[in-house]
């Protein structure tokens, strides 16, 4: 007789984890082995634990289901935020269920279409251009701080037609806004509330702007009535742009790292990619699925379920891991490889579907097909220089520096 599996001493929450050797996925694969809903103890004295969801099909239940997971009870972070906290952020569709959700996202999914977003293309190569430019003749850069955490700031400016002297503002608010458990960015929460507020009051002049000389930009688009007469009002406007923030920029940001990472770490894929461009095509979504930018959300429970076995009592924290789901072998074929050609490639990188599914998943692949493509044009033999240096956060799977080389050239200018 085999001998008995004997349970590890699982902490997949702790971030300090996450800081010294990113997602660890051979704590997650044994609990999708063996426990795959597992109760975990929380980081806090006095503060209750909560059922960790580390299998594909349970996290695509979880997200789909929001009558029973609420994103809206505790809000989908995984933080306890305050009972104030949460009537402030409870208007962001980040942490709202349907059908409030389905109203609001509606308001705003006619600047997320297909054909609105391919209208950027250019604006995003002329970005990744202009911020090559500014390295490439050195030689030497920090991939994350140069390039990768500017390029969906630059983005977010296009998008809302925001001055180009806004962007490292933007840029600013967001290192501070998601990095709050990393004593290097900012500290503390608190910390982060502040900037938090400067963002909001940011977007409220911003939307004042666009409502009285509307423009041919997207915030523009979303603060005027549509055929129904529904238009997001300045409150509104403000919680967007928080979660565009929290959601958008964090995922191209760490996908743009965490993917020249793993090129780095798998070179036969990047000579394939070299070799074949018709790769760009799936490559942002192996990329997605491989680094998992956003590891985890919560959600409450709100009423008596199973799941995975387990009975989940109401009012239980529920916390759905991405970093586990998208290595899960009874999806996806061996998930473990990076294959920049997988397709199909059922990750969930971008959410499990239902109400939450990423809102800016066609800009993300825009942004991380149209950034690669750069590179190749102008620096092909990028290489690394020196270790990463990762973001101390279960919440984001990040790298807050990593230097790299190439080889000098001339600056180039805009391409449109």
């Amino acid at each position: 007789m085999a001998p008995e599996t004997l349970a590890p001493a699982i902490d997949i929450i702790d971030p300090t984890i996450y800081e010294q050797g990113g997602i660890p996925h051979e704590q997650f694969r044994w609990l999708r082995d063996h426990d795959p809903v597992h109760w975990h103890h929380d980081l806090n004295e006095g503060v209750p634990g909560f059922w960790a969801v580390t299998r594909h099909a349970d996290v695509v239940t979880v997200s789909r289901n929001s009558q029973l997971f609420s994103s809206h009870v505790r809000t989908s972070m995984y933080e306890e935020f305050t009972d104030d906290e949460i009537l402030l952020y409870g208007m962001m569709m980040l942490f709202q269920d349907p059908p409030d959700h389905t109203r609001n996202r509606s308001k705003v999914n006619r600047g997320f279409t297909p054909r609105m977003i391919k209208q950027l293309e250019g604006h995003i190569r002329d970005i990744c251009h202009e911020l090559i430019d500014e390295v490439v003749e050195k030689g030497e850069a920090d991939f994350v701080e140069d390039i990768a955490a500017h390029l969906p700031a630059y983005v977010i400016c296009e998008l809302l037609g925001a001055p180009v002297d806004d962007r490292q503002r933007i840029c600013d608010w967001s290192n501070h806004i998601i990095g709050f458990a990393d004593p290097e960015l900012a500290g503390a929460k608190e910390k982060a509330a502040v900037f938090a507020g400067e963002l909001m009051a940011y977007a409220a002049a911003l939307a004042e702007e666009r409502i009285a000389e509307p423009r041919d930009d997207i915030a523009s688009t979303l603060l005027k009535p549509d055929e129904n007469g529904e238009r997001l009002s300045i409150e509104e406007f403000q919680l967007f742009l928080l979660m565009l923030i929290i959601a958008g920029h964090e995922t191209t940001r760490n996908g743009s790292v965490g993917g020249m990472l793993a090129f780095f770490e798998h070179p036969d894929q990047w000579a394939r990619l070299k070799a074949d461009r018709s790769l760009l095509r799936t490559t942002p979504d192996e990329i997605v699925r491989w680094t998992s930018p956003i590891n985890l959300f919560r959600r409450t429970a709100t009423a008596d379920t199973e799941l995975g076995g387990k009975l989940i009592r109401k009012g239980d924290k529920v916390v759905i891991f991405y970093g586990s789901a998208n290595r899960d072998e009874r999806v996806i074929e061996n998930p473990d490889v990076f294959d920049i050609g997988r397709d199909p490639n059922p990750h969930i990188g971008f959410g499990g579907g239902g109400a939450h599914f990423c809102l800016g998943t066609h800009l993300a692949r825009l942004e991380l097909f149209v950034l690669f493509e750069a590179i190749l044009d102008r620096m092909p033999d990028i290489r690394p220089d020196g270790e990463p240096r990762r973001l101390r956060s279960n919440f984001v799977n990040g790298v807050k520096e990593m230097r790299v080389r190439f080889t000098p050239s001339a600056r180039q200018g805009a391409r449109s």
